[in-house]
C-alpha cells in the first residue's frame, strides 16, 4: 500500500474480515448440510437429558428428540420430498419470477424503469426504495422477488452500484420488517398470539389486532432515515472497491426511450391499471369471495392475502404480453413460454440451495432445539430481575438472538409469548409493550442470517452483477444495517414509552390487574 494511501477504518476492517471469513464457509448448499448433521448429533446427544421445562405449546414436559433414531430418521426420509415441494419459499419465488421473468424478456421493466429514473432524483433513489420495501410487507413475500431485484437494477440503471440499491431494498423488506405505514396479515397474527399469552395470567386481556399500529408507522419513518445514511455513507462507499463482472447484459440503462418504447409502455401501463381496477371493483362489495371468514380482505387467511403472489403473476404477466405485442418484442406465444423459461433457468442454483433449507429447517423443529433454546433464554432473562427498561432491551435482544436461527415470525412468537407476556405483567408492563419489542427483534437480524429462507435468494441476486458473491459479501453488506437498527430502534422505543405517545390503537403501556 503506497504511504500516502489512507488506511481504511476499523469499521471497514471488521466488515472486511466478516466477509473474508463468511466466503470461505463452504457453499451455502453443503453449509446446510452440514447443520442438518450438526442438528442430528445434537438432538442425539441431548435426547437423554431432562431439562425440567414444560412446552408451552403443549404443556407437556419438553423433550429434544433424537433425529438418528430409527423412528425419526425414517420419518426423515418419509418427509424429504414433501419438505421440498411444499417449502413455502419455493412457490413464492418460482410463480411469481414466471410473471416477472414475461416482464423482463418482452422489455417492459426495462422501459418502466428508464421512464421512472428520468422523473426521480438521483438522490432519493435510496429513500424510495427502502419505503417501496417497508410498504411490500403488505403483500405478504411479495417484495423478496420485487422490490430486492429491482432495487438492484434501478442502482445500476442510476449509475450507482447495484449491490447497494439490492442492500437497500433488503433492508426495508427484512431488517425493517415490522415497520409498515399500512396494516398486514402479521399485526393479527401477533396480536392473537400475544393475547394467548396474556389470558394465560389473566383470561379477562383482549388486545386489538393493531395495538402495536401507531409504533410501527412510526417506526417507517426512522427505518428509512436508518437505511437512508447507512446506505450512502457506508455501504455504497465502501463497495465502490467491489468490481462488476463484465458480460452484464439485458440491463436497463439511462437511454431516453423512444417513441415505439414510450407507446408500448402506455398500452402497458394501461392494461395495469385495467387489471388494478378489476380487482378493487371484486374486492369491494361486502359479500366479495376475496374477504376472509370475518369480511376483511386483510385478515389472515383472507382469499386476498393468499393470492398475492398469484396476482404478481398475473399482473406482471399481462402489461408484459401487452408490451411486448405493442413494441414488437414478441411475435408469438414461444416468446412468452421464453421468458419464464429464462427465469426459471435463474432460479436453478436457488432451487438446489432451497432442497436442503427445507430438510435442515424440518429436522430442526422435530428436534424441538429452537423450543429449549427460546425457553433457556427466557429463563435466564427473567432471572437477571432487570429493571424494566434493560429488560425490554433484554427482550429485543433475546430476539434478535433466536432470529438467527428460528426465522419464522409466529413460531417464534409462539414459543416467546407464554413466556415474555406473563412475567412481564407482573411486572405491570403490558402485553403492547412486550409484542413491540419483540417485534423490534424480530425484524433486524434477518439480514445476516444464512437460515433465513430468502438470504441464499439475495445472494443469487447480487451473483448477477458480482459472480463472486458469498455468503460473507452479503452478510458484511447487510451487518451495519443491522447494527444501527437493532442499537436506534431499541432507543426510539425505550423514547416512544418514555413519552407516553400510543402504541396503537386501545393500546396501554401499564398492565393493572
Amino acid at each position: 500500500m503506497n504511504e500516502n494511501t489512507p488506511r481504511p477504518g476499523m469499521l471497514q476492517r471488521s466488515l472486511a474480515a466478516v466477509e473474508r471469513i463468511g466466503n470461505r464457509l463452504p457453499d451455502p448448499a453443503v453449509l446446510f448440510i452440514a447443520l442438518l448433521v450438526i442438528v442430528w448429533v445434537v438432538s442425539w446427544l441431548l435426547s437423554y437429558i431432562d431439562f425440567g421445562l414444560t412446552d408451552p405449546r403443549s404443556g407437556e414436559p419438553l423433550q429434544v428428540v433424537n433425529q438418528l433414531s430409527g423412528q425419526g430418521f425414517t420419518a426423515f426420509l418419509s418427509a424429504m420430498v414433501k419438505n421440498f415441494a411444499q417449502f413455502h419459499p419455493i412457490g413464492v419465488v418460482l410463480v411469481a419470477m414466471m410473471g416477472i421473468g414475461v416482464a423482463e424478456h418482452t422489455g417492459f421493466i426495462n422501459s418502466a424503469l428508464r421512464a421512472m429514473l428520468n422523473l426521480t432524483a438521483r438522490w432519493l433513489l435510496t429513500p424510495m426504495i427502502i419505503l417501496v420495501g417497508i410498504v411490500s410487507h403488505t403483500a405478504a413475500d411479495a417484495g423478496y422477488v420485487l422490490v430486492i431485484p429491482l432495487g438492484g437494477v434501478i442502482f445500476y440503471a442510476a449509475g450507482r452500484h447495484p449491490l447497494a440499491g439490492i442492500a437497500a431494498a433488503f433492508a426495508g423488506v427484512s431488517g425493517g420488517f415490522s415497520a409498515n405505514f399500512i396494516p398486514s396479515a402479521i399485526d393479527p397474527l401477533i396480536q392473537g398470539i400475544s393475547q394467548a399469552g396474556a389470558q394465560i395470567l389473566d383470561a379477562s386481556v383482549v388486545l386489538n389486532p393493531l395495538n402495536n399500529y401507531f409504533f410501527t408507522a412510526a417506526s417507517s419513518l426512522l427505518i428509512i432515515a436508518l437505511g437512508w445514511l447507512v446506505t450512502d455513507k457506508l455501504v455504497e462507499p465502501r463497495l465502490a472497491a467491489t468490481k462488476l463482472d463484465d458480460d452484464l447484459h439485458d440491463l436497463p440503462t439511462m437511454d431516453p426511450l423512444t417513441d415505439n418504447e414510450r407507446s408500448a409502455l402506455r398500452w402497458a401501463l394501461w392494461s395495469m391499471l385495467a387489471g388494478f381496477a378489476v380487482l378493487v371493483v371484486t374486492a369491494l362489495p361486502g359479500e366479495s369471495a376475496w374477504r376472509g371468514a370475518q369480511g376483511t380482505l386483510t385478515e389472515f387467511g383472507a382469499p386476498l392475502m393468499n393470492s398475492i403472489v398469484p396476482l404478481i403473476f398475473l399482473l406482471f404477466l399481462l402489461p408484459g404480453v401487452v408490451y411486448g405485442i405493442r413494441a414488437g418484442t414478441v411475435s408469438s406465444s414461444r416468446d412468452i413460454i421464453e421468458g419464464m423459461t429464462k427465469a426459471m433457468n435463474s432460479m436453478a442454483y436457488y432451487l438446489v440451495i432451497m432442497f436442503f433449507i427445507a430438510q435442515f429447517i424440518y429436522a430442526f423443529g422435530q428436534s424441538n432445539l429452537g423450543v429449549l433454546m427460546a425457553l433457556k433464554g427466557a429463563a435466564a432473562l427473567k432471572a437477571m430481575g432487570l429493571p424494566v427498561a434493560l429488560t425490554i432491551t433484554g427482550i429485543v435482544v433475546l430476539t434478535g438472538l433466536l432470529n438467527l436461527f428460528v426465522g419464522s415470525a409466529s413460531a417464534k412468537w409462539a414459543l416467546l409469548a407464554p413466556i415474555f407476556v406473563p412475567m412481564l405483567m407482573e411486572l405491570g408492563v403490558s402485553p403492547d409493550l412486550t409484542q413491540a419489542a419483540y417485534r423490534v427483534g424480530d425484524s433486524t437480524t434477518n439480514i445476516i442470517t444464512p437460515l433465513m429462507p430468502y438470504f441464499p435468494l439475495v445472494v443469487v441476486y447480487c451473483q448477477r452483477y458480482v459472480a463472486s458473491t458469498g455468503i460473507g459479501t452479503v452478510t458484511a453488506m447487510m451487518l451495519p444495517y443491522t447494527v444501527t437498527f437493532i442499537v436506534l430502534w431499541t432507543v426510539f422505543l425505550l423514547v416512544y414509552w418514555s413519552l407516553g405517545i400510543p402504541l396503537g390503537l386501545q393500546s396501554s403501556y401499564l398492565y393493572t390487574p
